[in-house]
């Protein structure tokens, strides 16, 4: 029986199978969609995360970010990465880069979904096949997480995203974050003559509804066709644990906040690497503890973030406040671009 088994063949999924290969681990992935997947995200990677890639040996094609700049209210911030260069890079071009590294490590991809499981104690069944481990990496609503009865009730507001494509030469190495009265536009660019906007918001509306809400933005965008929309949501999904005996969740499947601040490429490797870890010691419970550690800087700014901008008074001063205060908005910056 293999050693480990992957549910999901996304980013962080197929970086798990990496990690646990060069440990000398028998893995495989298991993925029912064929071909590079596609999801509604920035598609802008922090330092950290361009750093762990390319530690994996992966080096995807894309665009140079040099940092965050948050408009909004007539005032701008600019906060440069500190350590090393950011990187804008096509969700499907990063998802083609990591299979290309897996196939290449030998490592098998089934290409069906996990349906069941269920521990043994010394192993774990995986739809009545056994394996030692299983690590779920099956997204926002991950069906692992649910059949485990790990899945707990989100709390409050609910937010979602949307994102599109415009084929036109960035305007800036920046991830600009557009701040509105109800939505936060983020501008990623992604190739020489590609750029990326993703929406966030509590609002289910079209695309185009939303993007009224940034004058600027859209006065930069008309007339140029947008690709098809993509969407994701609600977006803060909690787990009740990490770990059940000898399946351990990570990336979107343990639990998301919110993609305010969009370091969730880099702190999705960070768990899949602590994950294998824990199934190279045999220690799965050891997971959960190290789990929460990764997340606490990341789960503090993001909620913190997030609480204030949801009070109107607040969410006006959050762009003059960085402007004023740029040490603390760059220290801010460079706290999530940090590798994790």
């Amino acid at each position: 029986m293999p050693d480990l088994v992957v549910a999901g063949g996304g980013p962080v999924g197929l970086a798990a199978a990496l990690y646990a290969a060069r440990a000398g681990i028998d893995v495989e992935v298991r993925e029912p969609r064929p071909g590079p997947v596609d999801k509604a995200c920035g598609e802008g990677l922090m330092p950290g995360a361009v750093a762990d890639l390319a530690a994996l040996g992966i080096d995807p094609a894309g665009h140079r970010l040099a940092g965050i700049r948050y408009l909004g209210g007539g005032r701008t911030a600019d906060a440069p990465f500190r350590h090393g260069e950011g990187r804008g890079v096509r969700r499907t071009t990063l998802h083609r880069a990591m299979t290309d590294a897996v196939r290449a490590a030998g490592i098998k991809i089934v290409e069906r979904a996990v349906g069941e499981v269920e521990d043994r104690g010394s192993h774990v069944l995986v739809d009545d096949e056994p394996a030692r481990y299983l690590i779920a990496a099956d997204g926002l609503h991950s069906p692992v997480r649910r059949m485990l009865g790990l899945d707990r009730p989100p709390e409050g507001r609910r937010r979602f995203g949307l994102r599109v494509h415009v084929e036109m030469q960035p305007w800036t190495p920046y991830v600009e974050v557009h701040w509105a009265e109800g939505s936060e536009a983020y501008v990623t660019p992604v190739a020489d003559e590609l750029v990326g906007i993703a929406v966030l918001t509590e609002r289910q509306a079209p695309f185009d509804q939303l993007l009224a809400e940034h004058p600027l933005l859209r006065e930069r965008l008309q007339r140029r066709p947008l690709s098809r929309t993509r969407g994701a949501g609600p977006l803060r999904q909690r787990s009740t644990a990490r770990t059940r005996g000898r399946v351990l969740l990570v990336g979107d499947a343990a639990g998301y906040v919110d993609a305010l601040t969009g370091e969730g490429i880099a702190l999705g490797l960070a768990q899949a690497r602590a994950a294998v870890d824990a199934v190279v010691m045999d220690r799965p419970e050891q997971y959960e503890a190290v789990y929460r550690r990764l997340g606490r800087r990341h789960e503090l700014l993001t909620q913190a973030l997030l609480s204030s901008s949801r009070v109107p008074a607040v969410r006006r001063r959050i762009v003059p406040l960085a402007a004023r205060l740029p040490r603390v908005f760059a220290g801010v910056v460079d706290q999530l671009a940090r590798p994790a």
